[in-house]
């Protein structure tokens, strides 16, 4: 059957009936992250530096389990589609025992060597200690997070997105009010400052962990403890090993872009503390963009996932390209919003005119970059999902690691252009991503790969 054949309408009802609840999720965990800076930035430019410090750091700990999810999402998609029930159990049974065994591993060597860490991402004399303090409290209750993002990762790809937006909506709610207080200190809780940022956040990653277990008992579930236990599923290393021949990709992939990442908050951080704060305020604004991606790309995977499983290679390649032109339309409203807002949106976080200068300087490049980077992240999950893997692990590795660390390195730490170098090293990176994983999308050999 050829595209042609297919009722797009119906299948644009489709996509985004499976897309709004993970767009929403999304979105809410972008906003809460921009509601925990603006709070934080009540103690001062340092304090966001500060935090802004932990952010790498956190996602390359984290990296194990995004790896391992993505692939966990792309399993179960497949097993939805071929109607095996069983085998999506054992998936997220498996997962869930290797990321209980990396949390422990990873933990320990986050909360101890946490001062070395923060040292070598570019830490000043002020930003140091309040730097550490954060990414130990964070890092220290990261189980209650992976736990619910493993859950969540089978859900998306059974197609149950519902349940991962209402777990991380309930999730950001919870770590905004203690933010209010226990940074502050109101209505009687203790004025923790920085302290009580971390650990609003652990608070909010135990509520999500909480709903996300209590949806693994509804029957009505495709993957769900009640069906574990009446099937004897067990963890297989057949299926360890399927996940590992997955997520190893995604990990090297994802430690590659790290790299880039890394490479661009350290020369950032030796702006400066004020450029430095300002910075941080615009990734977590772009991260706004990613997030509206992030959520086309959980239905991308398991509406090209399901498809490819029930071998309707067509239809995988038509979810693909809706899912691309809804992001598109969603990149140029988030370009206006930031040409139209840029100085009012960073002028809630500073006082300081020459620091709001700043941020004006970097909403013009959030503007330009928005608009291939929400296409970029849906062109990879459909790559990603249907296996693609080596291909988006050479795509990282030219665009993140190389064209952006190398970007970023001459024009803002040889050449002294400061934001600029920075900021144009970032798009350099999204342009070259939205090109090769564009190309590679069109041609439409990844719907004839098998998992």
């Amino acid at each position: 059957m050829s595209e042609k054949n297919y009722d797009k309408r119906a299948l644009r009802r489709e996509a985004i009936r499976m897309a709004w609840p993970a767009v929403l999720e999304s979105f809410f965990v972008s906003l809460a992250g921009m509601i925990d800076t603006l709070m934080v930035s009540t103690l001062g430019a340092a304090s966001v530096a500060a935090v802004g410090l932990t952010t790498q750091p956190k996602f390359i700990g984290l990296s194990f389990f995004l790896s391992m999810n993505i692939a966990v999402s792309a399993l179960v998609a497949r097993r939805k589609g071929e109607e095996r029930q069983d085998n999506a159990n054992e998936v997220l049974l498996t997962s869930l025992t290797y990321t209980l065994i990396m949390c422990l591993i990873v933990t320990l060597i986050c909360v101890v060597f946490a001062g070395q860490i923060i040292t070598l991402c570019g830490s000043n004399a002020d930003t140091h200690d309040p730097a550490v303090l954060y990414f130990r409290i964070i890092m220290g209750g990261m189980f209650f997070n992976v736990v619910s993002l493993a859950i969540n990762s089978a859900q998306r790809g059974s197609g149950n997105t519902k349940i991962a937006m209402t777990t991380n909506v309930v999730s950001s709610i919870i770590n905004v009010i203690f933010n209010y207080l226990l940074i502050g200190g109101h209505f009687g809780f203790p004025k923790w400052g920085i302290l009580g940022a971390a650990v609003a956040t652990v608070l909010g990653t135990v509520a999500a962990m909480i709903m996300s277990v209590r949806s693994l008992f509804s029957r009505n579930s495709f993957v769900s403890i009640p069906y574990m236990i009446e099937k004897k599923i067990r963890p297989t290393w057949r299926t360890f090993v399927s996940l590992i021949r997955l997520g190893v990709n995604f990990f090297i992939e994802n430690m590659a872009m790290r790299v880039g990442f890394v490479t661009t908050a350290v020369i950032a951080a030796k702006l400066g503390t004020n450029p430095f704060a300002a910075h941080q305020v615009g990734m977590n604004f772009l991260s706004l963009g990613f997030a509206f991606g992030d959520g086309m790309q959980v239905a991308a995977v398991a509406l090209t996932g399901r498809s490819l499983g029930a071998n309707a290679k067509e239809k995988a390649l038509a979810y693909g390209k809706i899912c691309q032109e809804i992001g598109l339309f969603i990149s140029f409203v988030l370009a206006i919003i930031f040409f139209v807002f840029g100085r009012f949106l960073f002028s809630l976080y500073f006082s300081d005119p020459e620091t709001i200068e700043m941020g004006v300087l970097i909403s013009r490049y959030i503007m330009v970059t928005v608009l291939v980077q929400i296409s970029q992240v849906v062109y990879g999950g459909c790559l990603r999902g249907a296996g693609d893997v080596r291909y988006t692990l050479f795509a990282s590795l030219i665009s993140v690691t190389l064209i952006r660390t190398l970007v970023t390195f001459v024009l803002a730490g040889l050449l002294g252009f400061g934001l600029h170098g920075i900021w144009l090293g970032i798009l350099s990176d999204q342009l070259s991503r939205f090109l090769m994983l564009g190309q590679r999308f069109r041609k439409g050999e990844w719907v004839k790969l098998h998992l």
